[in-house]
């Protein structure tokens, strides 16, 4: 437990300006230096940048440290919030953005966008809504104080229904024939950010608590934490350097295509955490339910939309800005759901 003083709560209370702090520097420092960040941002296999995929493991494996899989089986008893999770994931998420896209870039949104690209912008919100996010996840769950054994294996049931669903569900949306689903950036995420880092984690965990048993590990978790944070920072400060020289390009178009992200976002966040309290599922699993529910796995999408569409059409620019708003807009989700933890169980569904 911190203590109201601790380096953690400070850090964590001043999360939102830290997160502001980045993505200005992010921006400035891409401006500054667009080749550094350029050489940093070709640092890629299969669209997955490397960098990004480090700065990752420093934000998930502390999280995946708290894993007992002794433990996993009594995920079980969560089957509610799992159902309501995979309802929202994979029957709501993407059709409500294929809606919401319809709306505002078709129409509301229409005379403030390159008409040729109003087109490939729907296509881009689609393709970012149509794969459920897999390594932030923990992130967001481990700030909400989510069961992370109930988050783990959400993640990994959705990455197995993602092999299967999300080319049909994409073709189908988009309204083509076939599509061409990036396997290599697919399996590589899959092995990056779940396979390699949980069996490190396990490992690393089996060690701690056969030399120092729990108290070893808290003492780890507890020095672990900081450097988690600062990954955190320092992927918005890449994310946002990478993308500096366009945000400053084309900022109107960027915010135009904020909108319906960020109300999808809101919506099907919202959704998951109530449907959680009416089936009786507790604030630990509503919490990841509802972070799992609105995150996007955004390197998916934007592979799948270069693959497709071409770099410089309006679906990447699409996907990108979802990459931009990610971190800032989950964590102002993470801040919703931890402060309405005593609505929650204050006032639980009958």
């Amino acid at each position: 437990m911190t203590t109201p003083g601790s380096p953690r709560r400070v850090v964590e209370r001043y999360l939102t300006a830290w997160v502001l702090v980045g993505i200005a520097a992010g921006i400035a420092l891409g401006r500054v230096f667009p080749a550094a960040f350029g050489a940093i941002g070709g640092l890629k296999i299969a669209q997955v940048n490397l960098p990004v995929a480090i700065l990752i493991w420093l934000m998930i494996v502390p999280m995946l440290l708290k894993i007992d899989f002794a433990a996993i089986g009594r995920v079980r008893e969560h089957w509610r919030g799992i159902g309501v999770t995979l309802f929202v994931n994979w029957a709501v998420k993407p059709f409500s953005m294929a809606l919401l896209a319809w709306i505002f870039v078709r129409h509301l949104l229409a005379g403030a966008l390159p008409a040729a690209q109003l087109d490939s912008y729907v296509a881009g919100l689609i393709l970012l809504a149509a794969a459920p996010c897999t390594a932030m996840v923990f992130v967001w769950s481990d700030l909400s104080d989510g069961d992370p054994n109930f988050t783990l294996t959400q993640v990994a049931l959705n990455d197995a229904i993602m092999v299967v669903a999300f080319a049909p569900l994409v073709s189908l949306l988009l309204g083509l024939s076939a599509i061409t689903v990036p396997w290599d950036t697919l399996v590589l995420s899959v092995v990056l950010y779940i396979l390699v880092p949980v069996v490190a984690a396990q490992l690393w965990r089996g060690a701690l608590l056969r030399r120092g048993g729990v108290e070893r590990l808290a003492r780890t978790l507890k020095r672990l934490h900081p450097i988690s944070l600062g990954a955190l920072i320092t992927t918005l400060v890449l994310l946002f350097g990478f993308q500096g020289t366009q945000i400053l390009a084309q900022p109107i178009v960027i915010a135009l295509l904020a909108v319906p992200i960020l109300i999808q976002v809101y919506l099907n966040s919202t959704l998951a955490y109530l449907l959680n309290r009416v089936v009786g599922e507790s604030h630990r699993v509503a919490g990841p339910s509802a972070l799992i529910g609105a995150s996007n796995f955004f390197e998916l999408a934007v592979a799948t939309a270069i693959g497709v569409f071409g770099l410089e059409s309006g679906a990447a620019l699409a996907t990108v800005v979802g990459v931009l708003i990610e971190v800032p807009v989950m964590l102002s989700v993470v801040q919703i759901v931890n402060r309405t933890k005593g609505w929650y169980v204050l006032h639980p569904s009958p």
